[in-house]
């Protein structure tokens, strides 16, 4: 018998899709655009997670403070928000995860950063929306991830207790939020992790390096909650 799960919750960039093209494409069009060399793709992808500021910086070596800053980072979102459903797609792996949480009933949902200005049309083109329970944005609530809001409210909008909740992210916010909100944490390690970042020190309940893996580590809710 399948243990039954509460929900699970993922990120959106680097956990539940690659987005990764578009992004590194959008800054690399204002490069060629002023006759800058593109910079090489894995260069980019490792940036995405530190959002339109890590974009900038690494494409133009501005950081907020800098002269000029906010221009590129505007000019940066919306070059990304004409290009985004482009090249962007669900992880290939990603696809059977889904296909069993939907045939077991469980509920998945997105917690994510990216404001709704990019997130809902972006959901909806990967044809996700009729599928996906809830969808919190960046925006959707008073504050943004390592902060635990966003999580409570994709908790709350599926009246399904945190402590039932699996969540799932590549990024450091998502784990300090995660553990935050007394969810269980999962580190999507084939997502977009810098050069310099140490995930082992996050303390994730457990590590993914490959999709497939979330099957193994699903029971764990129900496994924690009724030994609590």
């Amino acid at each position: 018998m399948t243990p039954r799960l509460g929900a699970v919750l993922f990120d959106l960039d680097g956990t539940l899709i690659d987005s990764a093209p578009d992004l590194a494409g959008a800054c690399n069009e204002m490069r060629i655009e002023r006759g800058l060399e593109p910079l090489p793709y894995e260069r980019l992808r490792r940036m995405v997670g530190s959002g339109a500021r890590g974009m900038v910086a690494v494409s133009f070596g501005l950081v907020p403070e800098s002269p000029g800053y906010l221009e590129l980072r505007d000019e940066f979102l919306a070059r990304y928000e004409a290009r985004m459903t482009r090249e962007t797609r669900v992880f290939d792996d990603m696809v059977p995860v889904l296909a069993w949480l939907d045939a077991e009933g469980v509920p998945w949902g997105i917690v994510t950063n990216k404001a709704t200005r990019f997130a809902v049309p972006l959901v909806a083109a990967l044809g996700l929306v009729e599928r996906v329970a809830t969808l919190v944005c960046g925006d959707t609530v008073a504050h943004s991830k390592p902060h635990p809001a966003p999580l409570l409210a994709g908790a709350a909008a599926l009246a399904i207790l945190p402590e039932k909740c699996v969540y799932v992210g590549d990024a450091e916010r998502d784990i300090i939020a995660g553990r935050a909100a007394r969810m269980h944490t999962l580190f999507a390690a084939y997502g977009y992790v810098g050069a310099d970042e140490t995930p082992s020190a996050w303390n994730a309940d457990g590590e993914l390096e490959s999709l497939p893996e979330l099957l193994d580590w699903l029971p764990l809710a129900d496994s924690a909650a009724a030994q609590g």
